[in-house]
């Protein structure tokens, strides 16, 4: 089965940048709405995080891959505060939590901007946490990273899917 990306070559990549944007949204989407937050896109777009906290969600079905959510320890607390409604200092026993539901979420909404809300199904998160490791995906196909800002850090999502 291949996955819709695949006529991406015959469109001249249009389809690619298209769910760039998608996936952009769908992260300024969730960030709006589950942590009253506004993030933006970087000036300089390669950018560099440490990823302390690394959340990963599979997406299976017509479209197969995984979306990933990278950030820094102090970037991950951020989001759980923000997310829990609590100050910093009760925030950082949650923050793989709170990421991970990011992940969840932004998955969620991407694949139903691209109307694959019943044709993909996602996994439940998993979660890396220490920033000395390597990820290897066994997804071979398409890559796409969206660097984010938010409150003065770096979060990326990356979205991988078979061709």
């Amino acid at each position: 089965m291949s996955s819709p990306l695949s006529s991406t070559a015959n469109a001249g990549g249009s389809l690619l940048e298209h769910w760039r944007v998608l996936l952009c949204e769908s992260a300024k989407h969730v960030f709006s709405t589950m942590l009253g937050a506004q993030i933006t896109t970087p000036e300089q777009p390669d950018i560099e995080v440490v990823p302390e906290v690394t959340a990963i969600v599979g997406l299976a079905g017509q479209l197969c891959g995984v979306l990933t959510v990278r950030c820094g320890a102090a970037c991950a607390t951020q989001i759980a505060s923000r997310m829990l409604g609590v100050a910093i200092e009760e925030a950082s026993a949650n923050q793989c939590d709170a990421v991970a539901e990011v992940c969840n979420m932004v998955a969620g909404n991407f694949k139903a901007k691209i109307g694959m809300e019943d044709k993909c199904m996602l996994s439940v998160p998993t979660v890396i946490t220490g920033c000395d490791y390597q990820f290897h995906s066994l997804v071979s196909g398409t890559r796409m990273e969206v660097p984010m800002i938010f409150e003065g850090e770096v979060v990326w999502f990356t979205l991988e899917v078979r061709e």
